[in-house]
């Protein structure tokens, strides 16, 4: 089985997911319900995706870890805990390997939190924790105000140990640098801007990779000399380019993760809108390769600024 894949994930379910205030200053994504009413809407309806989302997953073969949230602290974007942690295996050589928890310096104070209360509550990172050798700590960064957002700052040719990051307020060239040094990857860092010219907050709303495509929003990256690198890295890489356009990016076509369940069969997951807003040309060559997954999420998207793929934190070597 590919180590760019797995087939077991963690997700938070929502307790009292909203509009984030603390994030929304850098995330052009999320929309603000425009009543109290609405906002009380949003959350229920979040549960009801999420819950849809998550059996959905189990029916297609992939092992879910669900963590309940709690009201207290308040951490209105815990249903994104790619954020905060990311696991891996030495070499990404195989599943009986050492296993390595990395753990991210946020953005938003609240963000932080989430941090903290995933550690607490889940056996499978806190069995991770436990060796101590295992965890890169890359939250010291935050005292110096500098971010790493996880696989949502990262996005992973785990093959091929190269990353791919755009730079943002989430995304500091410092921590990248500390990040791929301890986990012994290559890196490339790239700017990306959406059409006003504000730099995207996450580098999983531009690109994703999987087994043998890379899907990016090449549009975004400005410099061409830039535009030409990243094309040349991902071919390095040994994946077929698919460009979305800008339209598309904000459909979130740009969130996708590929997974792999238990009968060894290669899903990508997105949601209900990037699927919608994709050519068919272009779902025909995706489905060459995979199947497509796709959750309706839409309540969440909205809102949360974040879609399918920042909802999901895989778990190597679990």
């Amino acid at each position: 089985m590919s180590s760019q894949t797995t087939n077991r994930v963690l997700m938070v379910r929502p307790v009292r997911f909203s509009f984030n205030e603390e994030t929304a200053a850098n995330n052009a994504f999320q929309q603000k319900s425009e009543s109290q009413e609405a906002a009380l809407e949003v959350q229920r309806q979040a549960v009801s995706e999420f819950d849809g989302y998550v059996e959905l997953l189990r029916k297609n073969g992939i092992d879910v870890e669900v963590l309940q949230d709690t009201p207290n602290p308040f951490t209105p974007d815990s249903i994104f805990p790619n954020n905060c942690f990311s696991t891996h295996v030495a070499e990404e050589s195989g599943e009986d390997a050492v296993p390595t928890l990395v753990l991210y310096p946020m953005f938003a104070h609240n963000r932080q939190l989430e941090r903290t209360k995933l550690l607490a509550q889940s056996n499978t990172l806190a069995s991770l924790y436990g060796h101590s050798a295992s965890v890169v700590d890359l939250t010291h960064w935050e005292r110096q105000g500098k971010c790493l957002e996880g696989t949502g700052s990262l996005v992973l040719d785990r093959e091929h140990r190269m990353a791919f990051a755009c730079v943002s307020p989430r995304t500091d060239a410092d921590v990248m640098d500390e990040w791929a040094r301890r986990l012994g990857y290559d890196y490339f860092l790239f700017h990306s801007e959406d059409e006003a010219g504000m730099a995207v907050y996450h580098t999983n709303v531009v690109m994703h990779i999987g087994t043998r495509f890379a899907i990016v929003c090449l549009d975004s990256v400005k410099d061409a000399a830039e535009r030409h690198q990243l094309e040349e890295h991902l071919s390095a890489c040994g994946k077929q380019v698919v460009p979305i356009t800008f339209a598309q990016m904000h459909q979130f076509a740009g969130n996708m993760l590929e997974l792999h369940n238990t009968q060894g069969e290669h899903l990508l997951v997105m949601s209900q809108t990037a699927l919608a807003s994709l050519t068919p040309e272009q779902v025909a060559l995706l489905q060459e390769d995979v199947r497509i997954v796709a959750p309706d999420i839409a309540a969440i998207e909205k809102a949360g600024g974040g879609s399918a793929r920042c909802m999901i934190a895989e778990l190597f070597g679990s």
